[in-house]
């Protein structure tokens, strides 16, 4: 018997263009735009090299909790939640998914290689 959500799927930022709509997902990504209007932040992580994809989160859900300077531009931050339908774009911006944030929150000392490494590792590992 199950008791409460599942767990969530992590996920590199490039591969949620891939995930279905609904799936739990968490990934790291960086600030490239926050539109106040919609309290939807724009996230990207140029993994793997040469990638463009984008991702829109709205984080209307955890505005209270999250952290000051949350939104800034250049800001690495870990997203927990819920694969959405896409919406229009903001300001011309092509985005590759859209996710519902229940959990935002800074990843502390970061480094993107060893994040990437640990992630690949995690999944190559759930194939075996």
């Amino acid at each position: 018997m199950s008791r409460g959500p599942g767990a969530s799927k992590l996920c590199l930022l490039s591969s949620l263009p891939d995930q279905n709509v609904g799936e739990k997902v968490r990934f790291l990504g960086c600030v490239t735009a926050y539109n106040t209007g919609t309290a939807c932040l724009t996230l990207g992580h140029v993994y793997p090299k040469d990638t463009n994809v984008l991702v829109s989160v709205n984080i209307d859900l955890v505005l209270e909790t999250l952290q000051s300077g949350s939104t800034r531009l250049g800001e690495w931050l870990n997203v927990i939640g819920y694969v959405i339908d896409g919406q229009a774009s903001d300001e011309g911006t092509v985005v590759g998914a859209y996710v519902q944030a229940l959990m935002v929150w800074p990843p502390g000392p970061l480094d993107a290689q060893q994040y990437v490494r640990a992630v690949e590792d995690a999944l190559s590992s759930k194939d075996e």
